[in-house]
């Protein structure tokens, strides 16, 4: 298992960093909006969290910035039928202090904002995690992200969550910091 990788920052394609090691091996690691944010500029060091999610047809190398959110990213997974894209999306739209939140207190509305789950699914959610995170560990922050702010405000002026996110993250890479600026944008 690869629980972290260290580096320096390479490239970023989307919601896709490379993260080049001392040793000269580079790891595609995928990463939440929030996690996008924090990161430094290209050429920088970063150390991630990581959790390797193995399919038929892909390996595919998931990064936090912090062991709790990769946590919680880890219980979405044990949910029937929850894979890593809505994991990642439910953590990207919400965040993951809010996400928790959102299911210990069976907010069935603010966990169907997110694309791809319904009210079925996220009913489902809450019934299946609902008690499996009184024990994780989530940092909370005083201020909203830029990102997520610009998402959730995207998402209030009716946006669809998934066009939202597609357009917050690639607005992101380019190094817009404010809120505002990346809503106009």
């Amino acid at each position: 298992m690869i629980g972290m990788v260290s580096g320096t920052l390479g490239e970023r394609d989307g919601d896709t960093i490379l993260i080049e090691t001392a040793g000269g091996v580079g790891y595609a690691v995928t990463v939440p909006i929030g996690v996008l944010e924090r990161l430094p500029a290209a050429g920088g060091r970063v150390s991630l969290y990581t959790e390797l999610v193995i399919r038929e047809d892909a390996w595919s190398l998931f990064g936090f910035d912090h062991a709790g959110e990769r946590a919680i990213f880890q219980r979405l997974l044990s949910a029937s039928g929850f894979g890593p894209k809505l994991a990642l999306a439910l953590l990207s739209t919400l965040g993951p202090a809010r996400t928790v939140r959102s299911i210990q207190q069976r907010d069935i509305a603010a966990l169907s904002t997110v694309s791809g789950i319904g009210r079925k699914k996220a009913e489902k959610l809450v019934v299946e995690l609902g008690d499996r995170f009184k024990d994780v560990a989530v940092e909370v922050s005083s201020a909203p992200r830029p990102g997520e702010e610009a998402l959730q405000a995207l998402v209030g002026l009716g946006y669809p969550a998934a066009i939202a996110e597609d357009a917050v993250r690639a607005i992101m890479t380019t190094g817009v910091s404010e809120t505002a600026q990346v809503i106009r944008l």
